[in-house]
């Protein structure tokens, strides 16, 4: 199970937000790519970003940031969300280094644009399920829906989805821990691979989403607890490897 250091844009910085609230962010660090590059230094062996700003513009707004972070990432794998509306947005991320691209809003309001992404980009486009009590919201967590994050997480089990990142809005940034069992319940209505987010606060969280890793959950992005020393990403993949290589052993 991947343990995904996550770097959240906000004008160019690096931010923490708290259950979405652009009004309610932390600024933990000025130069992402100097984060970037710590994480990396700490045995990340995958980058998430989120383009804060172009979540609620509907279009990129960090590009360069972006661009720099893939850089210094190499071939470690970058995957980002925020603001990708369009074709040509995918298209320009895909060219600047991003692996995977992290479709939210659009995958609510425009599934079939997932579809399209799935064909033009193979192994490249992720879903991001922001819910809150089960319904997915939109627009950078502004907008409640009606559709269960369920149901929506089928639709896309045959189109080629790479994996699904579930974040629980009510963990978020609050530090209260990760809400395991409806991650675990999602990764059970569905053969894709899915990614834990929201309320990983420490390594107990680590420890049940890893119990919890033959159902189908493959990653954890953590953000809040890593930059206020929670959670020690180094730690943390170890943990994680540890139970996998035991496993494998038994």
């Amino acid at each position: 199970m991947l343990i995904i250091p996550a770097i959240d844009l906000k004008d160019g910085m690096c931010v923490r937000l708290r259950q979405g609230r652009m009004e309610d962010d932390t600024l933990f660090d000025e130069n992402p790519v100097a984060v970037a590059k710590r994480w990396l230094a700490e045995g990340a062996r995958r980058i998430h970003l989120v383009d804060l700003d172009g979540a609620f513009a509907g279009e990129p707004r960090n590009a360069q940031v972006v661009r720099d972070i893939c850089d210094a990432c190499g071939d470690v794998p970058v995957q980002i969300g925020g603001g990708i509306r369009s074709i040509d947005t995918a298209k320009t991320y895909i060219e600047a280094g991003i692996r995977y691209l992290i479709i939210g809003t659009l995958a609510v309001k425009q599934p079939e644009f997932v579809d399209t992404l799935c064909t033009h980009f193979p192994d490249h486009i992720i879903v991001g399920l922001d819910a809150k009590d089960g319904y997915v919201a939109t627009e950078g967590w502004a907008e409640a829906s009606s559709v269960s994050a369920i149901s929506l997480a089928q639709r896309f089990e045959n189109v080629g989805v790479s994996a699904i990142v579930y974040t629980d809005i009510s963990r978020d940034g609050m530090m209260q821990g990760v809400n395991t069992e409806a991650t675990a319940a999602l990764s059970d209505a569905v053969s894709i691979p899915v990614i834990a987010s929201g309320g990983v606060t420490t390594l107990s969280d680590i420890e049940a989403l890893i119990e919890q890793r033959h159902r189908g959950i493959s990653g954890a992005i953590v953000g809040r607890a890593l930059y206020e020393g929670t959670i020690d990403l180094s730690a943390a993949q170890q943990l994680s490897d540890r139970a996998v290589n035991s496993a494998e052993v038994h």
